[in-house]
């Protein structure tokens, strides 16, 4: 018996599925085990940002060893279509106030465009009912990019 290989998606594919996109998974190294959390995420063509609440086991993890793997899916909900892209590499944190600020409008558009809920500004440390622009105005988050991407794993179903 032959064991079918999910085909890889190029460049421009996986590329979609993040510009699509705007939930992720964050794998950090954890003490014993990895420890997974959901992230809110934008995408510039060339680097994913994230908004991080400045508190949580994350941030231990993260000051600890910045080395990640983030994971962007996209699939139907009985699951005949599928496509996922892993990527490993480090956060940095913006630190630059402006960078911050254009990350943070990203933040505040993509919500916006996408009509997210606004309960979702309670999973980036405000209250659910606050408006996006919170997140110009007040700095709750860290802002992070992600960089040094050593490896990209992008499949799909056939």
């Amino acid at each position: 018996m032959e064991i079918l290989k999910i085909p890889k998606m190029e460049k421009k594919e996986y590329d979609q599925v993040i510009h699509e996109g705007h939930l992720s998974r964050i794998a950090f190294r954890g003490v014993d085990f990895p420890y997974i959390a959901p992230f809110l995420y934008v995408f510039d063509g060339k680097y994913l940002y994230f908004l991080s609440t400045r508190y949580g086991r994350k941030i231990e993890f993260y000051r600890t060893n910045p080395s990640v793997s983030v994971e962007i899916e996209q699939y139907s909900p009985d699951l005949s279509t599928f496509r996922f892209v892993s990527l490993q590499g480090r956060l940095e944190e913006v630190r630059d106030p402006d960078y911050s600020v254009q990350v943070r409008t990203r933040f505040v558009d993509m919500i916006k465009d996408r009509g997210l809920s606004p309960t979702v500004m309670s999973a980036l440390g405000h209250s659910p009912g606050d408006p996006p622009e919170k997140i110009l105005e007040e700095e709750r988050n860290l802002v992070w990019k992600l960089v040094g991407v050593k490896d990209i794993v992008a499949l799909k179903n056939a």
